[in-house]
Parts: C-alpha cells; sequence; structure tokens
C-alpha cells in the first residue's frame, strides 16, 4: 500500500473529542508522508460519508464528473461516538455494500478485552489504544505510517 510521494494519504478521522482530532492530526505532521483528513465527529457523519465515497466510486465508473470524495486510505475510529457508536460504524461498513470499505484502525481510550474482541470480530484491521501524552500521540502516527503506508500489503478496492 506504498503510497507514491507526490499523492497525499487521506485518512478519515472518526473523533468526537476536538483535543485528540487536534492530536492525532499533529502526530501525523510529525510522520514523513504528506496527509489529508476528513474528520466525521459522530459516526452517523463518518457513514454519510463512506456513502458518498461509494457513490463517487459508482459515478467514476461512467466518467461522470463529481464533487463526491474518494474513499480514503484509512479510517482511524473511536468507539465511543455520538448517534452511532464506533461498533455500529464497523458493522455497516463490513454489512453494507453502499459503504465504502477502507481499512480501519480503532483508536480509543478503552483497554476492555471485550472492546477488542468485539472490535476485531466486527472486522477492524488493528486495534490501538489511545496514547496518553503528545509524545506518544507522536509515535504512534510514525508507527501507523510505518506500518500502514510502508510494510502492509491490502488487497485492491473492489467497486
Amino acid at each position: 500500500m506504498t503510497p507514491t510521494s507526490s499523492t497525499p494519504i487521506d485518512i478519515l478521522l472518526v473523533e468526537d473529542n476536538p483535543g485528540d482530532v487536534r492530536l492525532v492530526q499533529e502526530a501525523f505532521r510529525e510522520a514523513s508522508l504528506e496527509t489529508t483528513f476528513h474528520v466525521a465527529s459522530d459516526g452517523q457523519k463518518a457513514l454519510n460519508f463512506l456513502r458518498k465515497c461509494r457513490e463517487s466510486e459508482s459515478e467514476s465508473e461512467s466518467d461522470s464528473e463529481t464533487d463526491l470524495p474518494t474513499t480514503p486510505d484509512l479510517v482511524l475510529l473511536d468507539l465511543n461516538l455520538p448517534r452511532v457508536d464506533g461498533f455500529a460504524v464497523l458493522e455497516e461498513m463490513r454489512d453494507d455494500p453502499e459503504v465504502s470499505s477502507p481499512p480501519v484502525l480503532v483508536l480509543t481510550s478503552s483497554e476492555d478485552a471485550e472492546d477488542i474482541a468485539k472490535s476485531y470480530k466486527r472486522a477492524a484491521n488493528a486495534y490501538l489504544t489511545k496514547p496518553t501524552s503528545p509524545d506518544e500521540f507522536a509515535s504512534l502516527g510514525t508507527a501507523i505510517e510505518n506500518f500502514w503506508f510502508e510494510q502492509a500489503e491490502l488487497p485492491p478496492a473492489t467497486p
């Protein structure tokens, strides 16, 4: 999944805490790849965004001009969200063909074994506990970049 140096990485960050949004964005600024963030403050907004991405993919196949977003390269998903929680987002991404399904890294404060198991059962690609300090956030951004964008091989996107 190695992006070209001229192509920014698109990340959908699903997080309702503005402080954590800022820390995650700053963490990726420390990493070497250019990153574009789309932020959804609740699970419903995230699902709406991913549905628009799927619409964009369908429309691009018919060569029509569109302002719809393209599927992000990665989703960073908090579990504790208003309106629709992270578990429901994972279920929709797994089960609904109208929802675009990029790799999902759960990034949450919960260390509960049940939450971890439920996330993987719902097809999360990884489960990460939020760091407690800004320095730990910075190293997390570099670690995600190194693994997901330099080491991991993912299957091609399916229309």
